[in-house]
């Protein structure tokens, strides 16, 4: 069987005890119904894994004792950055758990002129903070020990305005100029930027462009925001990553 992963967001050393989240202690007692003794990784983000058991199964918390820790470093060597425009509900935690797996290590949500997602301030911390948990999740699953990071929602001008230099810059359009396997090598990773249900706009594509941004394209074929993000990471990782 294979040893359940749990994120927690504290600090973890040998020889300490912890207790789960709330979540992952009932999915270990009362789903997986795991005895006293298992054994358990967990992980904090720090990009070290901690071979822990359980040690107590109350009906209030669960703990376990942390026995070693680990180096183990599972992080793509090409750095990405996924920019993706707001989609509608599912679809957005979808292209999150789904980048996360495909290795990407910054996700930046980007309100364009076409976003359909408008949020205050409340809203996008909570959404925000839901999608953390996205992430740490599919980080549960895949094995990485580092999250990615995910940004605080933002206007596309204004992400524009304070984007350091350095990595290559690609934004998906139907009409671009760019394939994908006639882009120079990236020392320095790439910035992905997607737009959202109904594209980016001719607004958004000039500002793009004005700022140093290659227009990809990805074929003849005109494809949804969950499928566009996800085709693109996965080429790149196959053409210049780790696959």
């Amino acid at each position: 069987m294979r040893v359940p992963r749990i994120h927690i967001d504290a600090t973890l050393h040998a020889g300490s005890e912890v207790t789960l989240p709330l979540q992952a202690g009932e999915h270990v007692a009362r789903v997986l119904r795991l005895p006293r003794g298992a054994p358990l990784i967990l992980f904090n983000g720090d990009g070290r894994e901690y071979d822990a058991r359980l040690a107590a199964l109350a009906k209030r918390a669960v703990t376990a004792e942390i026995l070693a820790v680990r180096e183990v470093d599972r992080e793509a060597p090409l750095p990405l950055t996924l920019a993706q425009g707001i989609a509608r509900g599912e679809k957005m935690d979808w292209i999150l758990q789904k980048a996360t797996e495909l290795g990407v290590a910054r996700i930046v949500p980007l309100v364009t002129e076409r976003t359909e997602v408008r949020l205050d301030d409340d809203r996008a911390d909570r959404r925000r903070a839901h999608w953390r948990s996205v992430i740490a999740a599919a980080c549960e699953q895949c094995g990485r020990n580092r999250l990615p990071t995910v940004e605080a929602p933002q206007p596309l001008d204004r992400w524009l305005a304070g984007l350091a230099p350095g990595a290559l810059r690609l934004a998906l359009l139907p009409d671009g100029e760019a394939a994908l396997r006639q882009l120079p090598q990236m020392e320095n990773g790439a910035i992905l930027v997607v737009g959202p249900e109904g594209g980016l706009s001719a607004h958004d594509a000039a500002l793009l462009r004005q700022t140093g941004f290659r227009a990809l394209r990805l074929g003849p074929r005109i494809l949804r925001t969950e499928t566009a993000s996800l085709a693109a990471l996965a080429a790149l990782q196959a053409l210049y990553g780790d696959w």
